[in-house]
């Protein structure tokens, strides 16, 4: 299983990951003074975090050779387009908690590191089963099948904050206000101290993005079984969400058809994972990276198509 698994020694994990707690150093300097991001400076931080991404590509094309990086790439991207559902799901919980938009950015920061933390998580028990149980490949594989299709149907998803279980087990178990104080997660009031609305906006955007996280690690693992490849293609990519939200939270409504696409290349992830355990053997990894171009290219092509037609 996995036929871009690679040996990566311990120092390339803590370069990585060395790079990575340097650029999110850099970002929160940057937005320390909690103002209002606009479309411009979205757009400048999105490319420098496509432009890390792509750039650690081509690394992996040269140190490990051009299987691995193309097993990189079709990662990178999934995880790219799967992170659009994430920022409809964003938009729809700051609406909810009406959080001010210059509190925004601090909220996806810390969802964001918390989302890497769960992912490298997931990669790794993922990983572990696929190795060591034969049938694991098969279960996973229909479950990603059974996404793909329950995708392809639903409606908006349901991110109702009062019916997620953390949400409420975190306001029963931890004194809440239901109210924002500055940029504070907790505060003190009336002599203790409690969170605030903007630390229970986290944990709500925390819950909901464990449940994508399931999705898209298991999506990737059916690219390639190599924790570093799938990490570092999780990580880069989970990294220009924060950016990517600004630019796109205005925007969404005009992929009507992008959900298609996504929901094609789940049912596919799933199908590869299956056939792999069949006499058929392994998809080829540059297969993955054309399906997976061409079914977002096609959804987002008709996305436009049909916006044009609405106007």
């Amino acid at each position: 299983m996995g036929e871009a698994t690679v040996a990566v020694p311990l120092w390339a994990w803590g370069a990585v990951g060395g790079v990575i707690a340097v650029m999110l150093a850099v970002d929160v300097l940057a937005h320390r003074d909690n103002h209002v991001i606009g479309l411009r400076e979205a757009l400048l931080w999105s490319g420098v975090w496509i432009a890390a991404g792509l750039l650690f590509g081509l690394v992996v094309w040269f140190g490990l050779g051009a299987e691995p990086a193309v097993a990189y790439f079709s990662g990178y991207l999934l995880e790219k387009a799967l992170s659009v559902d994430n920022v409809f799901v964003f938009a729809l919980l700051f609406g909810y908690f009406r959080v001010p938009a210059g509190y925004q950015h601090k909220v996806l920061f810390w969802g964001v590191v918390g989302a890497l933390a769960f992912r490298l998580l997931f990669i790794f028990a993922g990983a572990e089963l696929l190795e060591r149980l034969a049938w694991a490949g098969v279960v996973l594989g229909a479950f990603l099948v059974w996404t793909g299709c329950r995708l392809a149907v639903r409606g908006e998803p349901d991110v109702d904050p009062e019916r997620n279980r953390i949400v409420r087990l975190f306001r029963r178990v931890v004194p809440t206000d239901a109210r924002y104080h500055g940029d504070r997660f907790t505060a003190r009031v009336g002599g203790r101290r409690v969170a605030t609305l903007l630390l229970v906006t986290l944990v709500a955007i925390e819950a909901t993005d464990i449940v994508f996280a399931v999705d898209s690690v298991a999506a990737i693992l059916a690219i390639t079984t190599s924790t570093f490849l799938v990490w570092t293609a999780t990580a880069f990519a989970v990294l220009g969400l924060r950016s990517l939200y600004f630019c796109l939270a205005g925007l969404l409504r005009h992929f009507a058809y992008l959900r298609y696409g996504l929901a094609v290349v789940l049912a596919f992830a799933g199908s590869k994972l299956i056939l792999a355990e069949t006499p058929v053997g392994e998809l080829p990894v540059w297969l993955t990276l054309a399906v997976v171009m061409l079914s977002l290219a096609a959804a987002i092509g008709a996305s436009v198509v049909a916006a044009r037609r609405a106007r």
